[in-house]
């Protein structure tokens, strides 16, 4: 296991009516940015609530937040935060909602074009304090310190990862994931399972409690995965799905590890493009990269087969790794997510370009180091 430093500050506030603490939790600003995305808000009640927890506030609104959220929407942010002299920013919706408002919140503070920090030609210094209600169960950014911005004039989707941008606290009611559409939420699952498996699939020795902890997350999303699609309101189920979100990438699985994340950033790659919807994407690549690399470590993944899929740990170890990749697979299937680009319109006339744009930076992975033409093999298998 590798050293590591432990820093989880946000506050989460768990459970149902959770919003009832909204003002209390905002008592210390005055000038606060409300950052939403589309009218789903308004239609389970959570607007109307925000808005009276607003009203001794000066708050300005930003709305219209897209998935896959936009550069565009990041420097409209700004500029009201900057030309009103905003001090909080609460955001309202999921992982592309905050992530928008994380950017802002750094960007507010940067003098050239926020770009600069996605492209790593500069860091964060400093950020507004921002605050959350999660409406969808996905990506952890509620708990987490990143944000994932696409720029949809250079077709590049980035991140960016720092301290100060983790929300001070966050509120997790499991109520308001229930109106959650069918696909959307199948999609959420798929994205937490993909960020397990980012951190599972590790070369680190020794990290046999997070490897655990991960199997866990992972087993509860198989068991309450198809609950919560045949009944929505099942609350046991949605908590249980939430929780698993947040645990799943708030940093507990990576400390003391190196961790992978190369499918993601081909799959950011294929979103940018095509605003593809990050679980429908992971749900294509991710079996695809298990099966690419599976001979870099084939014992992680027998142990992967026989610990999260039950299958016994007898005869050839590669009929046993398959058997757990297929496994994974079918149960995306069950989740009714697609198998291959071509089932959303994906063809193959963008694959070198996403493929150097997912080595960008240089080799991406940890699992196994990929280059450019490791990146279009898997695209190709994903076809």
């Amino acid at each position: 296991m590798l050293n590591f430093d432990y820093l989880i500050p946000t506050e989460i506030l768990f459970g149902k009516d959770q919003i009832d603490n909204l003002e209390s939790k905002i008592n210390n600003y005055n000038r606060i940015l409300f950052a939403w995305g589309g009218g789903s808000i308004k239609k389970n009640g959570i607007y109307e609530k925000v808005i009276d927890a607003l009203q001794n506030k000066t708050y300005f609104e930003l709305s219209g937040i897209k998935p896959n959220p936009r550069l565009s929407s990041v420097k409209k942010g700004i500029t009201i935060c900057t030309e009103n002299n905003v001090d909080f920013i609460l955001a309202v919706g999921g992982g592309s909602v905050i992530d928008c408002s994380k950017a802002i919140a750094a960007g507010i503070y940067y003098p050239d074009d926020v770009w600069d920090l996605f492209m790593r030609k500069a860091t964060v210094e400093k950020a507004l304090p921002i605050g959350t209600i999660l409406t969808l169960a996905a990506t952890a950014s509620e708990i987490n310190a990143s944000a994932v911005i696409n720029n949809e004039e250079t077709q590049q989707k980035l991140s960016i990862t720092s301290n100060l941008l983790r929300p001070k606290f966050s509120i997790l009611d499991p109520t308001y994931t229930m109106t959650v559409p069918r696909t959307h939420t199948a999609a959420g699952i798929v994205d937490i399972m993909s960020h397990v498996f980012e951190q599972y699939f590790d070369t680190t020795k020794g990290a046999y409690l997070q490897d655990q902890l991960a199997e866990g997350i992972l087993k509860t999303c198989i068991k309450y995965g198809p609950i919560v699609l045949e009944n929505p309101n099942d609350y046991e189920a949605r908590a249980n799905v939430m929780w698993a979100g947040s645990l799943a990438l708030n940093g507990l699985l990576s400390f003391g590890k190196k961790g992978d994340f190369a499918t993601h950033k081909i799959e950011h790659e294929v979103s940018a493009i095509y605003d593809l919807t990050h679980g429908l994407g992971m749900a294509i690549l991710f079996p695809n990269w298990m099966k690419y690399v599976m001979h870099e470590n084939i014992n992680k993944f027998v142990e992967f087969a026989h610990n999260v899929w039950n299958i016994p740990n007898t005869g050839e170890k590669k009929d046993i790794a398959n058997l757990g990749i297929q496994k994974t697979r079918d149960f995306f299937s069950s989740l009714d997510m697609p198998k291959k680009f071509s089932q959303v319109n994906i063809n193959n006339e963008k694959f070198e370009e996403m493929a150097a744009k997912a080595v960008y930076f240089g080799e991406i992975g940890n699992f196994k180091k990929l280059k450019k033409e490791d990146v279009l093999e898997i695209l190709k298998l994903s076809s």
